[in-house]
């Protein structure tokens, strides 16, 4: 079986050269996104279709963005991801709607053999994260391979996911760990115990109808 193959379906492969040509077609995309962006917002968007980026309305990369392969990505609607991100891709990246990227937010599907005599054989390995809808992460995060993250969860800056994280949560650390429930006692405060104004908590209200 070929490498492309093995790659797609969670197995050990090598990078021959047909790996390499998709990456470096997407890599063109990307470099011409990082140029344009934000200032020619449609010629920015068609270099995110040529990297073949599956994705919803009304999403943005800040640049600079990097991924590998762009058409092992799918992102939900409302999707803003701040300067820096590096997504490599080479296992599927699943993201919800409403989704957050602080800075330097990197997710990492892909990985090496931890042994150095398989490791120096060349061959690697992508397993799939997946990010569910609501959630922040936190500036400078790194979510290892195979590391899925539920609905409404917050993850704080600086953590390193390498475990599965549950619903409505706030988790953070290196490694990540659970820190508390999101309840609804946590909505009226945009930061830690400083709560709406009037105005802002009018709005907020609003929407929620």
């Amino acid at each position: 079986m070929d490498n492309r193959y093995r790659r797609d379906h969670e197995m050990a492969y090598f990078s021959d050269e047909s790996v390499i040509s998709e990456q470096l077609e997407t890599k063109k995309a990307v470099k011409e996104y990082n140029a344009v962006m934000p200032f020619d917002m449609k010629k920015g968007m068609d270099c995110i279709a040529r990297t073949g980026i599956k994705h919803k309305e009304n999403i943005y990369f800040e640049p600079p963005f990097h991924c590998e392969y762009g058409n092992h990505i799918e992102v939900g609607e409302n999707f803003y991801a701040n300067v820096n991100c590096i997504m490599l891709d080479v296992g599927k990246i699943t993201i919800g709607d409403n989704v957050l990227f602080g800075p330097n937010v990197s997710i990492y599907t892909a990985g090496h053999p931890i042994h150095p005599e398989s490791r120096n054989s060349g061959y690697e390995y992508g397993i799939p994260v997946t990010i569910g809808s609501n959630v922040w992460i936190g500036g400078s995060c790194v979510i290892l391979p195979g590391v899925s993250i539920g609905n409404n969860v917050v993850i704080g800056a600086g953590s390193v996911v390498t475990k599965d994280i549950p619903d409505n949560v706030c988790a953070a650390g290196n490694p990540c760990r659970v820190i508390r429930e999101i309840t609804d006692a946590d909505r009226p405060f945009y930061f830690k115990d400083r709560r709406f104004d009037d105005e802002a908590w009018a709005k907020i209200n609003r929407n929620k109808k």
